[in-house]
């Protein structure tokens, strides 16, 4: 089934009534603040967990062009949420849930 923008299919509707994750920012108690950020999730293979990536550029003075580099960041991937490879995906920041996962997936904005 096709999603249209600002319309929530069935689908959607199923999966946040199932939902009952507490970490989960949308049905839990978790909560979110500071910095976010649109990336490409790059994996989707550990049990809710991404790898989220996004590439920035930076100036390097001595030749006064620009560089790319790249970010990547471990985020938390909720099961109402479910961002799969190559999707677009909003991060925010919250509070420390792992050793390496200190985002979490906020929405999708493009799937793939």
């Amino acid at each position: 089934m096709k999603k249209m923008a600002g319309k929530k299919t069935t689908e959607d509707i199923e999966k946040q009534k199932t939902c009952d994750d507490r970490k989960c920012p949308h049905h839990g108690s978790l909560k979110l603040r500071g910095r976010e950020f649109i990336g490409t999730v790059l994996s989707s293979k550990a049990a809710k967990t991404v790898a989220v990536q996004w590439v920035r550029r930076v100036f390097v003075r001595k030749f006064e062009r620009y560089e790319k580099r790249r970010t990547k960041i471990m985020a938390y991937n909720p099961l109402c949420i479910d961002a799969k490879e190559g999707d677009s995906v909003l991060i925010k920041e919250t509070r420390p849930l792992s050793k390496t996962k200190k985002f979490c997936v906020v929405e999708v904005i493009n799937k793939k």
